[in-house]
């Protein structure tokens, strides 16, 4: 088995945007994922880009995926890598594919001097939730988290 993971580059969007669809299937949440090819290829390789991704390549299919982007800690002064989504497709499950995309992040963050790597999960990923506690994940249990969104985000805004 050759695995190559790899930084996104242009013409990686499709299989990204695929994986986040496939990812919000599994979350029981594909009504929800508004996420497009376009969309995700300006977020990435735009003028401005807003995320940044990995690909992992298994004997030259694309079998996983993250994306991911900058944060910054008050308390450290420096930035972390807040992990948006990994998602491995089932055929390349069980592989070791998912600790070794979390290890590339992690590299990241050493190699740059960030702080940390952060992420949320579901409370049900009863699968995703062990790997992260083997990883040394630690739930952050003292905090709750938080989000605004759609008319609540417009109403919030005010008149513009």
């Amino acid at each position: 088995m050759s695995v190559l993971i790899r930084r996104a580059e242009p013409g990686d969007e499709a299989e990204l945007t695929a994986m986040v669809h496939e990812l919000a299937e599994f979350e029981h949440a594909a009504d929800e994922c508004l996420l497009t090819e376009s969309g995700l290829r300006t977020a990435l390789f735009g003028e401005s880009p807003t995320v940044n991704g990995h690909v992992v390549e298994v004997d030259g299919q694309v079998a996983a995926g993250a994306l991911w982007f900058l944060s910054f800690s008050t308390w450290d002064g420096v930035a972390g890598v807040y992990l948006e989504d990994l998602y491995v497709r089932p055929a390349f499950r069980r592989r070791g594919l998912a600790r070794e995309l979390l290890a590339t992040l992690a590299r990241v963050c050493v190699d740059n001097g960030y702080s940390r790597l952060s992420w949320a999960v579901l409370d049900w990923n009863t699968d995703a939730i062990a790997l992260y506690d083997s990883v040394g994940g630690r739930p952050q249990t003292d905090w709750i988290t938080y989000r605004v969104s759609g008319p609540e985000l417009s109403a919030l805004a005010g008149p513009g």
